[in-house]
């Protein structure tokens, strides 16, 4: 991999880990035009890289509530910090049994399917034009809520199937007012993101070379970066329904692959 294609990767990954268009998709489109063979515990370690970074931008952004959440956690007191703390703990719990028991099978999907990325990016496209038009969004999150929200943050972990999008959405149709959605997505991801980051880690599964290093380094740099802009800017987006946008793009998108697959691949 050269130096501007993992500026290219970073920028799409900082980019489409908040903006509802599939990051994981994007990021197997990009490699399969780049025509990336890099052997598979190398790629691991370049998408590592560029979670963590957005993964940190979410936290820059979301310092404020990242540090009552940490409050609500260790004070050990009932009241709005712990609340909280607790519903993204329940929303975590899908994509964590899924993580554990489906893991195997879910990297067997990430190597060049794009027959199957462009059929989720239609179906994130159907969630983000009903989601821009549902009424009555101003709930908090609920329990129930926040475990629904992690089903859909499960099912995300599809190649093409938008994790902000499905989660985002999920939480408009349920009725949750839209920038809490916005907010409560965005966060609900960070553990999960560092605790694969360490299980890679302390499993041996992420490989670094000096080599790779300069790489690395402007992947890390370009997602997070553009991660800070994207997070910021997508909370403003949902707020104001601005959702059928990216339904749109995503339709285009996913019929482009699907097209591409079925009549010239």
């Amino acid at each position: 991999m050269t130096i501007l294609q993992a500026l290219i990767l970073g920028i799409i990954q900082g980019l489409t880990e908040f903006l509802p268009v599939s990051s994981s998709g994007h990021l197997e489109l990009v490699k399969f035009l780049f025509g990336d063979e890099s052997l598979p515990q190398e790629s691991l370690t370049f998408t590592v890289v560029l979670h963590f970074a957005t993964a940190l931008s979410t936290l820059v952004v979301f310092r404020k509530e990242v540090l009552e959440i940490f409050k609500g956690l260790f004070q050990f007191k009932w009241n709005e910090e712990l609340i909280f703390s607790l519903k993204i703990i329940i929303s975590m719990l899908p994509a964590v049994l899924v993580g554990l028991f489906f893991e195997k099978e879910l990297e067997a999907l990430f190597s060049g399917q794009i027959l199957l990325v462009g059929v989720m990016l239609l179906v994130t496209a159907a969630l983000l034009f009903l989601a821009d038009r549902a009424k009555n969004t101003n709930k908090n999150v609920s329990y129930t809520n926040a475990f629904i929200i992690g089903i859909s943050q499960a099912i995300a972990m599809l190649p093409g199937i938008s994790r902000s999008g499905a989660t985002i959405s999920t939480s408009v149709l349920l009725g949750v007012d839209r920038e809490r959605a916005a907010r409560f997505s965005f966060l609900m991801v960070v553990p999960l993101i560092f605790g694969k980051v360490a299980k890679d880690i302390l499993g041996g599964e992420i490989s670094l070379e000096s080599s790779q290093v300069g790489v690395l380094s402007i992947g890390f740099i370009a997602a997070f970066i553009a991660g800070l802009l994207a997070c910021t800017w997508m909370i403003k987006l949902v707020k104001n329904s601005k959702l059928s946008y990216f339904a749109i793009y995503c339709l285009i998108i996913g019929l482009t692959a699907i097209s591409y697959k079925l009549f010239f691949a």
